[in-house]
C-alpha cells in the first residue's frame, strides 16, 4: 500500500508530465490536508481559513515547476502553505515567532521531523565532540552559554568559540568549501 506521500507525489509527476486529471486530482487531495492544517493555525478561522487554503492552492499550481522531481512533495507543500500562513499573519496583523511556525509545521509533519533531525546529528557527528555538544546545547536545546558551560565544566567563551567554529565548520562542508 502506497503512503499519502507517495500518491501525492505520484499526482504531482503526472501532472508535472502534463497530466491534466492528475493535477485536478492532486489539488482537490490537498483540501482536506490544508483545512486541516490552517484550521489549528488561523486564530480567526471561519472564512479565513477558506481563503488561506485556495492561496496555497494557486501557489501549489503557479509554483509547480519549482517541485524538485527527486524530492518528497509534502515538506514542499508545507513549506508553501507555511510561507502563505506568514502572509495571513501579515495581513491581519497577528504577531507570532517564525520558528513557533516552523515546528508547528515539523509536527504536523513527523516525516519530515525525523529526516531533519537525522540531518542534524548527521552534521553534528561531523564536529569535534566539544563543537557538537556546544552547537546542541545552546543552538538545539535552547540553553543559555551559562548553562551549557557550567554542564560541561567549561568556560563560558570556550562554549561561544566551540558554537562559532562548529557553524563555521558546518557552512564549509555544506558549501564545499575547506575550513
Amino acid at each position: 500500500m502506497q503512503t499519502a506521500e507517495e500518491d501525492l507525489r505520484a499526482l504531482m509527476l503526472s501532472g508535472l508530465e502534463g497530466d491534466a486529471a492528475a493535477h485536478a486530482a492532486l489539488l482537490s487531495a490537498l483540501v482536506p490536508l490544508l483545512r486541516s492544517f490552517f484550521r489549528r493555525r488561523v486564530r480567526d478561522a471561519g472564512d479565513n481559513v477558506e481563503d488561506v487554503v485556495q492561496e496555497t492552492l494557486i501557489a501549489v499550481h503557479t509554483r509547480r515547476a519549482t517541485f524538485e522531481r527527486d524530492r518528497p512533495f509534502t515538506p514542499w507543500l508545507y513549506a508553501i502553505a507555511r510561507h502563505r500562513l506568514v502572509d495571513h499573519y501579515r495581513r491581519h496583523r497577528i504577531s507570532v515567532s517564525l520558528d513557533e511556525i516552523e515546528l508547528d509545521v515539523l509536527a504536523d509533519n513527523p516525516e519530515a521531523a525525523i529526516r531533519a533531525h537525522i540531518d542534524v546529528e548527521r552534521l553534528l557527528g561531523m564536529l569535534t565532540p566539544k563543537q557538537a555538544r556546544a552547537i546542541r546545547d545552546t543552538r538545539i536545546d535552547g540553553k543559555s552559554v551559562a548553562e551549557a558551560a557550567a554542564e560541561a565544566g567549561i568556560g563560558e567563551s570556550d562554549v561561544k568559540i566551540s558554537v562559532h567554529r562548529g557553524l563555521k565548520a558546518l557552512a564549509a562542508r555544506i558549501t564545499g568549501r575547506k575550513s
